[in-house]
């Protein structure tokens, strides 16, 4: 039997800097639309599915996977670990990508990278590969094209571990916190983190890791509305069809150049006390 690898899109309402950002419209779709239709073109990808949260300000997202024929998942508004292992549970998941809803220029082919890193069954049988960590680590992909991936039984095993805020509201820190990484080639550097579950980092070999092409704010969504203008409102371009656009174009990145972004010390507020 083959292995199946759920995609595991995040997304709800009430994002704390751009409320109703992932309904919001880029090019006659909504994002939501945008980063589900992008990540299902995953070849490694067997099952896409949209987990949103049980809140009332929700509901409007689960009318639209409803009506739009998005499979989707409603669980904890600040625990999205849990949300992230109930729904790889009922899906009956051996892999589990995270994708974040803010992310409407993800790239099928990094989505691939990932997910054939941790299928590989060589010697070095990864818990967690992710083609970007948080700092202190270096990104060297641009900021939008974030890819994790974990098996399921080590989300499970973090599932029941972790216990710390952040790590139930960033779904994986838990994995990699701690993790000191050695280079094996220009493309990939790995570890055991001190949590012991074995991690690779994917690597571009040109370092674009401050080019910016996520979605938290007004100035971001323009950017992006801008991106997808430029390629007809289609949504099946290459991340390095990007990269051309703003090398030829670059006054299309001083759209959003004064964003700072966000941290995982950045614990959403609104989480203490539950």
């Amino acid at each position: 039997m083959s292995e199946r690898v759920i995609a595991i899109i995040q997304g709800r309402m009430s994002s704390s800097r751009l409320p109703g950002k992932i309904l919001a419209d880029i090019a006659g779709q909504p994002m939501l639309q945008r980063v589900f239709a992008r990540t299902s073109r995953a070849a490694t990808v067997t099952e896409t599915i949209f987990a949103t949260t049980t809140d009332l300000t929700d509901d409007p997202v689960a009318e639209y996977c409803d009506f739009s024929g998005i499979p989707f998942t409603r669980g904890s508004l600040y625990d999205v670990l849990d949300r992230y292992y109930q729904t790889a549970r009922q899906a009956k998941a051996d892999y589990v990508v995270r994708i974040t809803a803010d992310c409407p220029v993800i790239d099928p082919a990094l989505i691939d990278d990932v997910v054939n890193t941790i299928l590989d069954t060589g010697d070095s049988k990864f818990d967690f590969v992710a083609n970007r960590l948080p700092p202190p680590y270096q990104r060297t992909y641009p900021i939008g094209l974030d890819v994790e991936a974990c098996t399921f039984k080590a989300l499970e095993k973090a599932w029941k571990s972790a216990k710390e805020p952040q790590h139930r509201e960033h779904a994986m820190p838990y994995f990699y916190e701690g993790v000191e990484l050695s280079t094996v080639n220009r493309q990939r550097s790995e570890g055991m983190s001190p949590r012991g579950f074995k991690v690779a980092l994917l690597n571009h070999t040109t370092d674009f890791g401050d080019y910016r092409w996520t979605v938290d704010t007004p100035e971001d969504l323009e950017f992006i509305r801008q991106v997808y203008a430029r390629f007809d409102g289609r949504d099946d371009f290459s991340w390095k069809e990007v990269l051309d656009l703003v090398h030829n174009e670059p006054q299309l990145m001083e759209i959003n150049a004064g964003v700072k972004h966000k941290t995982l010390k950045d614990i959403d507020e609104r989480a203490a006390g539950h």
